[in-house]
Order: C-alpha cells, then structure tokens, then sequence
C-alpha cells in the first residue's frame, strides 16, 4: 500500500531563476509504493457505514445538501449517497451516474498528465514555458513555477474580468517595509465565450503585471493551470479535452467524465447559489486546465484508485507531486505539483484538492497511509461540503479539526 515516511531531505531543488523556495523543513516527503487492495470483511464496511451515517447526517443532510458522496476504504466504496436535484428547472434527480463540475479538483489531472508526458520524455519540468508558448510574454517561468503556483503569473478570471491587482511594497508607520495591494482597472477587450488561447493572447497584448517574480513565493492562480493546458495542447497536437479523454478518462472508465468546453455550451447544466438561483453561462466558463472536468464521484474513485496501483504514474512520480514546494513559511499546509497537502509530522501526509466555481463546491481527500478516500461533490453552493471532509476521521481514529483550503487559497 501507500506509505508516507518520514526521510531526510537531501538536497534543495534549484529552479531557473528568480530565488530559489525555501527548503523543505526536515519534515518528510511522501514515499509511495503501488497498492495491491485487499479486500473488505462485510463486518469492516458495515463498522464504517454505521460510524459515517450520523456525521454525514450532521454534516451535510441538515445543513441543506444537494449532491453526491462516496467514501472508500482499499478502494472499496463503505459509503455512499446521492440527494437532490442536478436540475432544479427540470426536476432531474442526482444518480450516481451525475456528473458535477470538480472546479479546482480538475488540477489533479493537469498535473498527472503533465508529469506523464514528463515520464514520456517530452516535457522537463524546468523548461521555461515559451519553449512551447513561444510569444509568452514572461521570461524565466519553468514548468514547474505552474505546477506549483509558483511563477507570479496574474489571476486570469481578474485580468479577463476588467481588474487587476498592483503590488507593492512600503514603508509601514514603524518603518517595516510590508506589501500593499491594490485593485486598479484593466482593459477590456475579449467579449463572447473566452478560451484559453485568448487568455494567453490578453497577455501577450497587455502584459499583466506580476504578482511576483518566477519562483518567489506561492501564489494560488488559475492562470498556470490554464497555460499548462495549452502546453499540453501543443505537446499532443490534439485539442486538451479530446487528449484527456483519449489518453485518461476512457482508457481509466472514467465514462461519465468530460471537459467542458465551448461545443458543450448548448448543453450547460447551471450550478446554483444557496437559493436556488442559477448560475448561467460566463465569459470564462469555458477555459479548462485549471477548471472545467465533469465528472461523478465513483469516475473520481477511479482516478483515485489508479493513483493508487500506480497504473497511470510511477511512483516516483507522484513522489515529486508529493513534495512540499511552498515552504517559506512554517505550515502544515503546503503544495505539491497540482495537489494540496496536510503535513502534520509525526502524523502521515494527507493529500488532497477542494474545488469551487459559482455554485459547485467539491471535496477530493486522499488518507494514502489509510488507503481512505473522501469524495463529496455538490451543485448548490455549500461551505458545509468543505467541513464535511473531516467525516474522514472514521478513518484515522482521531478527530480532525484542520481546516483545508476551499479551493486554492494560500499556505
């Protein structure tokens, strides 16, 4: 099975430029091994199901859930529920076969993918990305500044939406120099359905400010998922949502899971706010790569078991996603490449992605010392959905009282 362990760290990976992060305290990085799953007594799966039935009562049922949740143990499902409407119009039911929108959990599999074709030899993680982007307007950002939020690349769903955000750095009353920011107005000039080339092509006309130099700090931005997406679209010759079905979702079964996209636009299905008010179609609905994979929650038990048996990455792999990268403060919140982490030594990493776009809010957990797996997907914005992933601890055995980030957020 997956085991996280504690090793030293050895040696400091130095990136292209700007200042080299902070090394990782000498806490530990994930050492994964394939899982071969062992099954599940009818005695361990009813113990769980009856330990998870109240809390996800109290959690999510009174608390106005409208969504999907599965919960797995050695990758055997112990519990799982749907309630609800996908369709508040149509009155169509949630089933297991519902896709939702995952929002920032689709991060998990810009990354995966990237560090296959990595595994394939054709991308290193510190080219600079207008090595495949070539009018890129930023010089000195690697692929793995986007892989772990690291490149001070501008929030694209600002700069697209007519904002952007100016920071500097004063001298405080005490004479401390600290960071100021500041929202000013951007140009406007993309109307309709955006894309991900237009949002490559904003930046090349109008040059964004940073919100940092390459390589400086983490900053959570959905514009690196977005870039890495075209790479990938460069790389393959084949559109992003076409390679992922291809190359992911089919050959995983992942059969109810797509990109959406701009074809797909006829068939949007809103997601909704606490009041049951639609969310309809936005000018950035349609980039993907940091956003945009539909898919169900047992689709997502797939992705997860096939990180697990490590049939889709090596084990190596997932150990380089696995490492802690944002580490110029002490936290027991850190990033990885494309994947939250809780690090909380002696205890075992827990590794994991939440996501959130208008009114979807998902959870992605991922216990790998447990080989235990939280999924919980809903379409009518919830923060309980966030706090319900510490049903987890019927797991573990111990309360969980860590709260995780929403969907990005900071260290």
């Amino acid at each position: 099975m997956f085991r996280t362990m504690i090793i030293p760290i050895l040696s400091l990976l130095i990136t292209a430029c700007g200042s080299a992060p902070t090394p990782p305290p000498p806490d530990t990085v994930a050492v994964v091994t394939p899982v071969k799953f062992s099954g599940l007594g009818p005695a361990a799966k009813n113990y769980y199901a009856n330990a998870i039935e109240p809390l996800y009562e109290s959690l999510l049922l009174k608390r106005g859930f409208n969504g999907a949740i599965l919960m797995a143990k050695n990758g055997e499902i112990v519990f799982e529920d749907y309630h609800g409407l996908i369709n508040f119009q149509t009155k169509e039911p949630i089933t297991e076969n519902t896709p939702f929108h995952v929002a920032s959990i689709s991060k998990t599999f810009t990354a995966t993918v990237v560090l296959k074709l990595m595994e394939e030899g054709k991308i290193r993680l510190e080219d600079g990305v207008e090595k495949y982007l070539p009018n890129f307007p930023y010089p000195g950002i690697t692929i793995r500044d986007l892989l772990s939020h690291r490149s001070g690349l501008p929030k694209y769903e600002h700069f697209m939406d007519g904002t952007q955000t100016i920071v500097t750095t004063v001298r405080n009353r005490r004479g401390k120099m600290v960071k100021r920011t500041r929202t000013i107005k951007a140009p406007i000039d993309v109307t309709g359905l955006a894309t991900n080339n237009d949002v490559l092509d904003y930046m090349i006309r109008h040059r964004p400010a940073l919100e940092s130099s390459p390589n400086r700090h983490f900053y959570y931005c959905n514009t690196n998922f977005a870039m890495l997406a075209l790479i990938v679209e460069k790389l393959t010759g084949t559109p992003f949502p076409e390679y992922m079905q291809q190359t992911v979702f089919k050959p995983l079964g992942m059969t109810h899971t797509y990109i959406f996209s701009v074809k797909d636009t006829a068939n949007y299905v809103p997601s909704y706010n606490p009041n049951r008010t639609p969310f309809r179609l936005e000018k950035l609905d349609c980039v993907y790569g940091d956003k945009n994979v539909y898919t169900t929650v047992r689709d997502l038990l797939l992705w997860d078991k096939a990180l697990y048996d490590g049939s889709f990455v090596s084990p190596q792999t997932l150990e380089l996603a696995y490492r802690p990268y944002s580490n110029e403060h002490r936290s027991i919140r850190n990033y990885g490449l494309g994947w939250h982490l809780l690090i909380k030594p002696p205890e075992p990493t827990i590794v994991y992605h939440n996501g959130w776009w208008h009114g979807n809010n998902a959870v992605f957990k991922r216990l790998i010392a447990d080989t235990a797996t939280v999924i919980i997907l809903g379409n009518k914005f919830n923060p309980s959905i966030w706090a319900a992933g510490k049903i987890s601890s019927v797991f573990t055995g111990h309360p969980d009282t860590t709260q995780l980030e929403e969907s990005g957020g900071g260290e």
